[in-house]
């Protein structure tokens, strides 16, 4: 029987599986790669919010439900091979500034989730962020993707113990002898080979391999498979919105606007152009239904008891593989919702494992860099600012507003200032009052 459906199935009709040149098996193989690459959040996630106080097991439950409600609507809306489920930075700056810097309830930055959420439901309904995506130059956005892919190789390098911290230099060489580093690079190598070799799903044998490594030295443990999901109860709907109303609640609300807003867009800038989706004047089709699913999700998060939710670029780990289409996202979301009872199995993959899968990846993106019109300093320049600041921040965020400003400023003062578009010169500014006043 042929793997690609028929042109009228339910499923050809909804994805446009015969457009997107795949099929229901290729789909489903990018899905299960990307939960892969990014089932860490599952633990990761409850770690960092129950520093703020929040309960372990509840968020664990929390943080499936938000990726499997945020990856399925980006399928069904979106039509994008993108996964979703809590960001990283947005955890880290929910816990460690508003929680424990700032002094708030937990429950108050829960209620500043929420209102950023319908705020971000409000302008993805309205055009703005589907205009202000679409506005980004074309140089921006092959530098935004290489960023993402230096970003994530440095996070791999870091994971896996390559790279350590160093208070002379910030960054060293680690110990390569250790397991760590070693299961990596074979994990790594393992990727590279077989992708090389034509080999359909590399990325998921090198984490194979890396995880059955890690169980046999010891470095990870076998957890075992099923067992019951802990009970939501504990910060389901516990949100104090009329907290979050408070002025001195200003700052980070806006601070939870501008981070999903410039993530999100960041990550399907550099997934979409990865995966071949941006259309021949450089924009991204279906934008608003995408926008849609990513800001529904961030409010349907604060509900259940989590911090923001954004798209991952972890996501690009699919469509390597061949996800092209929103059923991978869609299945990748269904993964989440069983890793609800098989939480055990999933968190036996070592971090090792999966920072060979962001090595690889890395590799992969970084190469957006070679489309560029190096000839033209005015674009090149600011790409490359982009790039190098999203590893050396560590925030994707950052990378983008710098690109954003050196952008405008030196087409402005280059007497060019007709060839940057109005959206660069709007979020510019907003980017330097920023720094200026929020930082």
């Amino acid at each position: 029987m042929s793997s690609i459906p028929h042109a009228s199935s339910p499923w050809q009709r909804w994805f446009k599986l015969h457009s997107h040149h795949t099929t229901v098996q290729r789909e489903c193989l990018a899905g299960t790669t990307t939960f892969l690459t990014m089932v860490y959040i599952t633990v990761v996630n409850p770690g960092i919010l129950s520093d703020a106080g929040m309960d372990f097991g509840a968020v664990f439950v929390a943080t499936c439900l938000a990726a499997a409600i945020g990856s399925i609507l980006m399928g069904l809306l979106g039509n994008y091979p993108i996964a979703q489920a809590p960001g990283m930075g947005q955890n880290a700056f929910f816990t460690y500034t508003v929680v424990l810097g700032m002094g708030f309830t937990w429950q108050t930055a829960l209620g500043a989730v929420f209102l950023s959420g319908l705020i971000f439901i409000a302008l993805s309904i309205l055009p703005v962020r589907e205009w202000l995506i679409n506005s980004i130059p074309t140089s921006l956005k092959l530098g935004i993707a290489a960023g993402i892919g230096l970003f994530l190789g440095f996070l791999g390098l870091q994971n896996s113990g390559v790279v350590v911290a160093n208070p002379a230099t910030l960054v060293s060489l680690g110990e390569l002898a250790a397991w760590g580093p070693v299961i990596c690079l074979i994990s790594f190598v393992t990727m590279v080979v077989l992708a090389a070799r034509g080999v359909t799903g590399a990325v998921i044998v090198g984490i194979t391999v890396g995880t059955v490594l890690g169980i046999v030295s010891g470095q990870a443990e076998f957890q075992g498979i099923v067992s019951r999901p802990p009970s939501l109860s504990p910060v389901w709907l516990q949100l104090d919105l009329a907290g979050a109303f408070q002025l001195s609640m200003l700052s980070v609300v806006l601070t939870f606007l501008i981070v999903d807003v410039f993530d999100t867009a960041g990550t399907m800038v550099g997934v979409a152009n990865r995966a071949g989706l941006i259309d021949a004047q450089g924009k991204l089709p279906r934008l608003r239904g995408a926008l849609l699913a990513d800001s529904t999700a961030t409010a349907s998060g604060a509900l259940l008891g989590t911090s923001s939710t954004t798209s991952y670029i972890e996501s690009t780990a699919g469509v390597e593989v061949g996800g092209r289409t929103g059923l991978t996202a869609v299945f990748c979301g269904l993964l989440f919702l069983g890793c609800l009872f098989f939480a055990p199995l999933a968190q036996t993959v070592p971090a090792y494992a999966t920072a060979a899968a962001l090595l690889y990846i890395a590799c992969l993106m970084v190469s957006s860099l070679r489309d560029l019109n190096w000839d033209d300093v005015t674009e090149a320049t600011p790409a490359v600012i982009a790039a190098l600041a999203m590893p050396l921040t560590f925030s994707i965020t950052e990378g983008v507003a710098f690109g954003f400003i050196s952008y405008a400023l030196i087409k402005l003062l280059s007497g060019r200032a007709t060839e940057c578009p109005t959206a660069v010169y709007l979020f510019a500014v907003l980017f330097m009052l920023k720094y200026a006043f929020l930082s």
